[in-house]
C-alpha cells in the first residue's frame, strides 16, 4: 500500500535517509521510532510530497509520488500531526469542511453520522459549537481523525497522536485507527501505541530498520 524505494531524504543539506527502503502492506499498523531529530515526521512529510525527496521513489497502492499525482495521493491520505490545522471557526465547519469541495460535495455527514463517531473518541455533541480557537490539541487531535474517518480514509499518517491525550481519550483513538481495514504509518514513542503496531522500524545510520517491539 505504501512503498519507499531506495529514498534519499535531505534536509538543510543534512542527511536524514540514504538509499532507505520500507514497504507497507494493505492494513498494516507500522510504528517508526528512532533519535531526536533522524527523520522520523520528515519520512511522513515525503510520504504527502510535503517534502521533496532527493533521490529514490515513493508510491501509494502502485501510484508513484510527483508533482502530476500528489494531489490524488493526498486526497487518499489522512495525515494527523501532533498539532492539526482544523482550518474553520468551528469544530462544525471544520468536519465539514472537505465537503465544501468539488470531490465531496453533496457527501456532506449527517449529526446522525457524526455524533456517534464523536462519542467513539470520548468527545461531546457540544464541541461542535465551540470556536477550533478554544479546544485544546487533544481535542484538535480527535477532530483531525474524525474528520478523516467521516471521508472514509483508510490511509493513515500519525504522527505522535496520543502525545496530548488521556489514558481513555488514548484508547479511543486507538480502537479507531487500529481497525484492520487501515493502514497506519506513525511515529509514536508510547509504549502502548508501539505494542500494538505489526512491525517497529528504526532509523539508524540512515536506514531504515525492522526492529523488536
Amino acid at each position: 500500500m505504501i512503498e519507499f524505494k531506495n529514498i534519499t531524504l535531505k534536509v538543510h543539506r543534512q542527511t536524514l535517509l540514504d538509499g532507505a527502503n520500507l514497504c507497507i502492506a494493505k492494513g498494516e499498523k507500522v510504528v517508526v521510532r528512532g533519535t531526536s531529530g533522524c527523520g522520523k515526521s520528515s519520512l511522513l512529510k515525503c510520504a504527502l510530497g510535503a517534502l521533496p525527496l532527493a533521490g529514490g521513489s515513493v508510491r501509494l497502492d502502485g501510484l508513484e509520488l510527483s508533482a502530476a499525482t500528489v494531489a490524488e495521493i493526498r486526497a487518499r491520505i489522512a495525515f494527523v500531526g501532533q498539532e492539526p490545522v482544523l482550518g474553520a471557526e468551528s469544530v462544525r465547519e471544520a468536519l465539514q469542511l472537505p465537503f465544501t469541495f468539488k470531490a465531496h460535495r453533496g457527501n456532506a455527514p449527517t449529526d446522525e453520522q457524526i455524533l456517534p463517531l464523536l462519542e467513539r473518541l470520548h468527545l461531546s455533541a457540544a464541541i461542535l459549537e465551540k470556536p477550533c480557537k478554544h479546544i485544546s490539541g487533544g481535542e484538535k487531535q480527535r477532530i483531525a481523525i474524525a474528520r478523516a474517518l467521516l471521508l472514509n480514509k483508510t490511509v493513515f499518517l500519525a504522527d505522535e497522536v496520543t502525545s496530548a491525550l488521556d489514558p481513555a481519550s488514548k484508547a479511543a483513538v486507538m480502537e479507531e485507527l487500529f481497525r484492520p481495514e487501515i493502514t497506519l504509518l506513525s511515529v509514536s514513542h508510547d509504549p502502548d501505541w508501539i505494542g500494538q503496531c505489526n512491525r517497529v522500524v528504526g532509523i539508524v545510520n540512515h536506514q531504515l530498520t525492522e526492529e523488536n517491539a
